[in-house]
């Protein structure tokens, strides 16, 4: 789904390609690691130390990149029964009130980050000496870029521009069989 109009709704599915296939290559990298590190510990009973470290900062990164890419699709967990049954204004408001505290959380998140960079620059990995920044660090881009998608859904909830589907992907009562006719153009 895409949350920017017009030519910059490419770049925007062109960056989350980008993210899905970090992703995907993270988590490759983590499977190789770990599973290269079984099977040396089984056969030679010892293991690369690296990998035990990179395989747990890939892990890191995967997950918080995830949140991003599945906040973009909609498909964070939600507690929609109450939701699914209010009409378009209720649903519009839970939006509103749901967004408002996603960003709330967004804001502290990234102040949070904020607040132990100096710490996290100053530590270093054991095994790597990567500073632990690159690892933790990744909470800026998750805050960032979660809190830009909420602060444009609320937009464009104040503005008027969300539309149907949007809210009833929000309510979750989105059907697949309605997502074969949209993509069709039979709706």
């Amino acid at each position: 789904m895409n949350l920017l109009p017009g030519a910059l709704a490419g770049i925007e599915n062109a960056f989350f390609r980008l993210l899905e296939r970090l992703m995907v290559f993270l988590l490759a990298a983590m499977v190789l690691m770990v599973f290269g590190n079984v099977v040396l510990r089984w056969t030679v009973d010892s293991g690369i130390d690296v990998s035990e470290e990179m395989s747990r900062f890939f892990f890191v990164w995967l997950t918080f990149i995830g949140a991003v890419v599945v906040m973009r699709e909609h498909l964070h967990l939600g507690v929609d029964m109450l939701v699914g049954k209010f009409g378009r204004k209720g649903r519009l408001a839970c939006m509103m009130a749901s967004d408002a505290l996603i960003l709330f959380c967004c804001a502290v998140f990234f102040w949070g980050t904020w607040q132990q960079a100096a710490v996290n620059a100053s530590n270093v990995a054991t095994v790597t000496g990567i500073s632990m920044l690159w690892v933790f660090g990744v909470g800026y881009f998750t805050s960032v870029a979660i809190g830009l998608m909420v602060l444009m859904r609320l937009l464009r909830a104040f503005t008027g521009n969300v539309s149907e589907r949007e809210l009833a992907i929000f309510a979750g009562t989105f059907e697949l069989d309605d997502a074969v006719h949209i993509k069709r153009g039979l709706e």
